[in-house]
């Protein structure tokens, strides 16, 4: 439908009547009491008799007020004569009547006793529209123009319901077009309460856009378009004329329509206007056949609930949605359509808060305010403000009209003071005896505002509010909305810091804690202070490899916001451990937990108000993670927020908890203990207790040949020595220590003592350089994740998880361990694989080419190598000692790969074996297909790089500091997860909560030499029971549509005894003429 404006239309009219006004009907002075007016003459044939009476009447309702109107007895006055059809002068004179007290400003006393009680003043008056006289036709029209344009906004939900019936089901059709332009007009004067009113008025419309009558039709498609614009949601407002040409032509617009908003990124809060519009298209797009179109729909359902606030907003259309989506859950063939609309299901039913058996049909009305109560409350106010005189009665009409305005204010959640006094104010003081202008109005205040607090507090939800006007400065005080990528994560939020105080940063992982932080940093966010005013410092790990060999002092130096000399910085490096001699170190040699101390000393030589701490205690061991806690407790001038999965930490540090949860911020005061009382759910930030509906699985290793007991090693060490090339000290010495499938160690030790680097040499990133050897069976599959855990993706973050797993298997190889230093030949294993590839045969030198294949010789390997220019029928086999020993032992590394590639498993590198894998470790199939790593939060990114370091069915996982960035839900996963794995496991953590619940052996280094307790090294297969060799059940098969097979259950087999059993009862079935099937014998 195009957009233009539709040109005005007038109301209907037909030609005037030839006939005189017939007089006034005798029965009106029954209708009207007697008092100083001649109400006789407001129904005049005369229309100069009947403005004067009119003028009167004006009169006496703004000098009598409410009293007079009640006294006039005017509503059933009106309706006696609206219904007069021997008389059109009381026809249009009833009409005539409203015109005149809504432009003579005496509207507010009558307001009350037209648009409440038995008398339906404004639906006859909407009959009037089809009057065959144009005269009371005409002022129908006007009475209902100037009506509409004086009445309470708020009292527009009165109105409506008789307009809108009138509209649907009007046998006239100057009625319903009349009606369309009162709600056009509507659209003007109370814009706000239409589009609240939105999910009562798109269904009507979108019914009476059919109409058989071409003018119906033609001002129910303007008024559509009108009502439409006053939608207020920014990720839609290009699709509203879309939206309207599918309520049209449903057939062909639809599926395109759906497609369009599919691709659109959801980031404003959807509100019950959005959904109205919305919701038809939604409900038709489940019902489309093509399943891609019915997946879309889904996965917008999905989209738009995570921004709906709450279940009063979504409960209204859930009949046409959630029915739906179950049809579908039951009924679509692809897995991964089914499991895009059950996720849809699962999230409408939470929003919703339905039990998981509800379809939506069957819901339990809302909680809403009841008019009587309201009304009991109001009279209460107005005697305790005084009033007696009347004494106020629930009956009242004032009372009751008063009371559904209250009603209507309650169930739109309104809480602004302003607005109750705008709506209800001008109603109350009518009701006041009080003698002067300002009692009246301070009277009425007084009544308005405890009958808000307490219609308020009688049906909002039950929350906490705490004191946010504490002593001290403010910092910041800003509401603002924030995005990652295609993700909101913060929805106009309030964020409000005061001088001295620490904040803890608490939600889960891909809530926006790390996202929020960069952004003021980058002075995204809107309100928050210039660095000018208030300075900022990210503390965070952002020493790249640029600046790797600058030494420690020199990297202070040469950052230009630092404030403060070289003595200054020399005295502040020292005061956090780093020594006179230490401070000249080149950064490279720094471990992990040495680089997180230099960005504290940095922060602290920055003089901050603002410290954002992301993660601190990542790499930090005991003793620094204490002193950290001490300075940051010691600091009364500067604020910190802190982001933070180590608990007791954040117990002994913040003042404060601020929790994103829904795209909302909230404050609550207290540490982490205190903040789990507030918000039970919020456990998973201080135990770590396993989730039920989250789980981690590792996958299992498969047999290693040779390998019969978990007790017998894969990967040895012996008397291992190794030094950085950069560094001045050498880093290990003398290392021993063995590792078998039933090893679970935790490598402990402060920073620097070697840790990280004793696991680089155990997986190939290193290789010792100080004597020593290093072995591991030559099938061993490594999963290893690294200390600085991104270093795995930082090359990849425009990928999707899936694209990444793609890459890097694409050759059914790890393209990582290809890259490790065990992997690399270097210029003199070149030279001695040059001398020792020659091999004489029969007197003729040949030189070795390739190795090529493998074969079991005893309890080792022999393998085929090909000659350069020779063909392949001259192949030969050679041990593997052999060939080692003529230098080419990373050549049959790179074959023991390959082949234990092969042999552990040949999983299909396709999109449904990767999102079910990637599923295991919590991250869901539209993160992994659909979003690019860089729009990742930095626990999911943990994930990827943990589905990725167990791809292969790993013998062994090594996981160095597995416990940053992982909120503690999924630490308790990871737990679980590691104690179930049917293999290895080295963990190095400074996390010992962490440790104790998974490992039995522990490797302490200290002084790069390590002390292991706790372990079982056994030679040879150790006596622990035998690993089942039996071949499992055959794996699960699927259909083409990737549905499960279910496999025919094998018929038990049975023992001798029982088959000569089965046999006799056979033959005595035959004897007594039973028909025995032939298959029952087999």
């Amino acid at each position: 439908m195009s957009t233009d404006r539709a040109p005005p239309r007038s109301f209907p009219s037909v030609a005037p009547s030839a006939t005189p006004l017939d007089s006034a009907p005798k029965d009106l002075k029954a209708a009207l009491p007697e008092s100083s007016l001649d109400k006789v003459s407001l129904f005049s044939a005369d229309a100069a008799t009947r403005q004067a009476a009119q003028e009167a009447l004006v009169k006496i309702l703004k000098d009598g007020g409410p009293a007079a109107a009640g006294t006039l007895a005017l509503p059933e006055a009106i309706v006696a004569a609206l219904a007069d059809k021997k008389s059109a002068a009381a026809r249009e004179g009833a009409a005539a009547i409203i015109s005149a007290i809504a432009e003579g400003g005496a509207f507010p006393a009558v307001e009350p006793f037209l648009l409440t009680g038995e008398h339906d003043v404004f639906g006859k008056l909407l009959e009037a529209f089809a009057d065959k006289m144009a005269g009371p036709r005409e002022a129908a029209v006007a009475a209902v123009r100037a009506l509409v344009q004086v009445t309470s906004s708020w009292a527009v939900a009165l109105i409506l319901p008789p307009l809108l019936e009138q509209v649907r089901t009007a046998g006239k059709w100057q009625i319903k077009t009349g009606g369309l332009q009162v709600l056009d007009q509507l659209v003007v004067s109370a814009p706000d309460q239409i589009a609240r009113l939105m999910p009562e008025i798109i269904p009507v419309l979108s019914e009476v856009i059919w109409d058989t009558k071409s003018e119906v039709k033609k001002a129910a498609r303007a008024s559509l378009k009108k009502v439409c614009a006053l939608v207020n949601n920014k990720d839609i407002e290009k699709f509203i004329p879309a939206l309207q040409e599918c309520l049209i032509d449903p057939v062909e617009k639809v599926p395109s329509t759906i497609q369009l908003l599919a691709a659109t990124t959801f980031v404003s809060e959807v509100d019950g206007p959005t959904l109205a519009l919305m919701v038809p298209l939604l409900s038709r797009g489940l019902n489309e056949r093509p399943t891609p179109i019915r997946r879309k729909t889904a996965l917008i359902i999905d989209n738009m609930s995570t921004l709906v606030d709450n279940e009063h907003v979504v409960r209204p259309f859930l009949p046409k949605l959630l029915p739906g989506l179950i049809k579908i859950e039951e009924t679509v063939a692809d897995p991964e359509a089914r499991g895009v609309v059950k996720k849809a299901i699962k999230k409408l039913r939470d929003i919703a808060k339905l039990p998981e058996t509800s379809d939506g049909t069957d819901l339990p009305p809302l909680r809403l305010a009841n008019p009587a109560t309201i009304a009991a409350l109001l009279v209460t106010a107005l005697k305790n403000a005084g009033q007696t005189s009347p004494e106020p009665k629930a009956d009242d009409a004032q009372i009751i009209y008063v009371s559904k305005l209250a009603v209507e204010l309650v169930n739109a959640r309104e809480t602004e003071p302003t607005e109750w006094q705008s709506a209800l104010g001008k109603f109350v003081a009518q009701y006041l005896n009080a003698t002067d202008a300002e009692s009246v109005k301070a009277q009425a205040q007084a009544v308005v505002n405890e009958l808000r607090e307490k219609s308020a507090s009688d049906d909002a939800e039950a929350a906490v509010v705490f004191p946010d006007e504490e002593e001290g400065e403010d910092l910041c005080n800003c509401t603002f909305s924030l995005a990652y990528g295609a993700k909101i994560l913060l929805n106009t939020a309030t964020l409000r810091l005061k001088r001295g105080h620490r904040y803890g940063l608490c939600g889960r992982n891909g809530t926006g804690k790390s996202t929020l932080m960069r952004a003021i940093v980058n002075g995204q966010v809107e309100g928050f202070p210039s660095p000018d005013v208030v300075r900022t410092f990210y503390v965070e790990h952002d020493i790249d490899g640029s600046e790797a060999e600058t030494s420690i002092l020199d990297f202070i130096k040469s950052d230009t916001r630092v404030q403060a000399d070289e003595a200054e910085i020399r005295t502040s490096l020292a005061s956090v451990g780093f020594s006179e001699e230490r401070q000249g170190y080149p950064i490279s040699s720094l471990s992990g937990g040495w680089k997180m101390k230099l960005a504290l000393a940095r922060a602290i030589l920055f003089k901050a108000d603002i410290l954002l701490l992301d993660e601190p205690t990542n790499h930090l061991d005991v003793l620094n993670v204490q002193w950290l806690i001490d300075y940051l407790t010691s600091l009364t001038h500067c604020t910190s927020i802190i982001v933070s999965h180590d608990s007791d930490f954040l117990n002994r540090t913040v003042t404060d908890i601020i929790h994103l949860n829904r795209f909302k911020i909230k404050r609550y005061p207290g540490n982490l203990e205190e903040f789990v009382k507030h918000v039970p759910e919020a456990k998973s930030y201080y135990e770590l207790t396993p989730a039920e509906e989250y789980q981690f699985k590792i996958p299992d290793p498969p047999m290693l040949d040779g390998v019969k007991t978990k007790e017998k090693s894969l990967l040895k060490m012996r008397k291992v020595g190794f030094q950085y090339p950069t560094s001045p000290v050498q880093q290990l010495y003398d290392i021993t220590l063995q590792v078998s499938l039933s090893s679970r160690v935790a490598v402990l030790g402060p920073n620097g003592a070697g840790k990280s680097t004793l696991v680089k040499l155990l997986i190939g990133d290193s290789e010792p350089n100080k004597g020593g050897e290093v072995w591991k069976h030559p099938n061993l599959v490594i999963g290893y994740v690294a200390q600085h855990a991104f270093h795995h993706i930082d090359q990849h973050l425009d990928k999707t998880p899936l694209e990444y797993m793609l890459w890097r298997y694409q050759t059914g190889e790890d393209l990582e361990d290809m890259l490790k230093a065990n992997r690399q030949i270097t210029e003199e294993e070149e030279k001695k694989m040059k001398e020792g590839g020659v091999v004489v045969i029969e007197g003729v030198k040949r030189l070795i080419d390739e190795i090529v294949a493998r074969k079991k010789l005893k309890q080792s390997y022999e393998y085929e190598i090909t000659f350069k220019n020779m063909s392949s029928a001259d192949n030969l086999w050679m041990s593997r000692d052999e060939l080692i020993k003529r230098g080419f032992e990373k050549k049959v590394l790179e074959l023991d790969t390959r082949e234990a590639q092969r042999l552990g498993m040949m999983r299909p590198l396709v999109r449904k074996e990767i999102e079910s894998h990637f599923a295991d470790f919590g991250l869901e199939a539209e993160f992994v297909t659909h979003n690019t790593m860089r729009g990742l939060s930095g626990g999911q990114k943990v994930k990827v790089v943990l589905g990725a370091a167990t791809w292969r069915k790993p013998h062994i996982i090594c996981l160095d500091e597995p416990t940053n960035y992982l909120d503690r839900e999924s630490l308790a996963a990871l737990i679980e997860a590691l104690k179930t794995f049917g293999g290895g496991v080295l963990i190095i953590t400074h996390n010992r909560e962490f440790s104790e619940s998974i490992c039995t052996e522990v490797w302490a280094m200290r002084d790069g030499r390590l002390e292991a307790s706790g372990h079982n090294w056994v030679e040879g297969q150790g006596s622990g029971p035998r690993i089942d060799t039996k071949k499992e059940d055959e794996e699960d098969q699927f259909d083409a549509m990737g549905n499960k097979i279910e496999k025919a259950k094998k018929a038990k087999k049975l023992s001798s005894a029982e088959a000569r059993k089965a046999k006799k009862e056979r033959i005595a079935r035959r004897k007594r003429g039973e028909e025995v099937f032939t298959d029952e014998e087999l």
